[in-house]
């Protein structure tokens, strides 16, 4: 009579579970595997996009009338929304803070305390989280579309770099508005903080004017000035690349849209960041 073993079925259990095991991590580590190489190829694909960018700002024969189209629809053409988002933001600001400040006592300290947190943080943020918006999604769709469309590869054909007239050119101009759309919306979120302080007082625009920028100094404002050319570097660059490497579906356009302004606006929280600990250190 055979002695009965437990170990005889019990090791053929373990050895099945022990394969499945190492099957799901064999997919786990594929996966992960999959992931890190499309982030390193996506690292890759931007230092070459930036480094083929900057070799073609300064090779010369630059489409001037193609940036100053672009410095006009950048510009001009965001106006309106710049200047109701400034407006609103010194009126709410304002109404407010004018409240606490008045228990207080210190209701003189307002023009100076809405200009300040004006200039140096809320102004070229939110200013640039708008543009970032309208001009991220505007360049990323209008060049997505040339891609489906088949336009960039007709420019390629055609003896007309797209990267020279249709990356540099965005990018510079995104560059140069969107410091002077930030010192815009400024100056409305002061005149809105001035028409916020008269609802329930009475101060001349002159006075109020007079007693905000009374209370900014030269670290206020040329730190604020500088960080947003890095907005709209970031603004001009993450729509550019996510649009000139749309994919050829007609979905993609949407996508290069929709992923420019997500990335360009954690860019952008992130670069004023970085430019807030800067700046810090260096007053400190």
């Amino acid at each position: 009579m055979e002695k009965f073993n437990p170990a005889i079925k019990v090791i053929p259990k373990v050895r099945d579970v022990a394969k499945q095991s190492m099957t799901r991590l064999s997919e786990k580590t594929l996966v992960k595997t999959k992931d890190a190489g499309n982030f390193l190829t996506d690292v890759a694909d931007v230092s070459l996009f930036m480094a083929h960018l900057t070799r073609e700002m300064f090779s010369g024969n630059f489409e001037w009338k193609e940036f100053l189209r672009q410095c006009y629809q950048i510009g001009y053409k965001t106006l309106p929304l710049i200047s109701i988002t400034g407006a609103i933001m010194g009126l709410v600001l304002t109404i407010q803070s004018r409240p606490v400040l008045v228990d207080f006592g210190a209701e003189s300290m307002l023009p100076g305390m809405v200009a300040v947190s004006l200039i140096r943080e809320m102004g070229p943020v939110i200013t640039a989280l708008i543009c970032a918006g309208k001009i991220g999604s505007g360049i990323g769709a209008e060049l997505g579309s040339m891609k489906v469309t088949e336009q960039i590869e007709a420019m390629e054909v055609s003896s007309t770099n797209p990267m020279r007239f249709l990356v540099v050119t965005r990018v510079l101009a995104a560059t140069l508005m969107i410091p002077l759309l930030v010192l815009y919306a400024d100056l409305l979120g002061i005149f809105g903080s001035w028409a916020g302080a008269n609802i329930k007082g009475d101060v001349t625009l002159t006075l109020f004017f007079s007693q905000a920028f009374s209370h900014i100094d030269f670290i206020d404002f040329m730190p604020a000035v500088v960080k947003t050319f890095f907005f709209g570097a970031v603004i001009g660059l993450v729509g550019s690349y996510k649009g000139y490497n749309a994919g050829r579906g007609t979905e993609s356009v949407g996508i290069a849209a929709n992923s420019a302004v997500v990335l360009a606006s954690l860019l952008v929280i992130i670069t004023d960041m970085i430019a807030v600990q800067i700046t810090d250190m260096l007053i400190s």
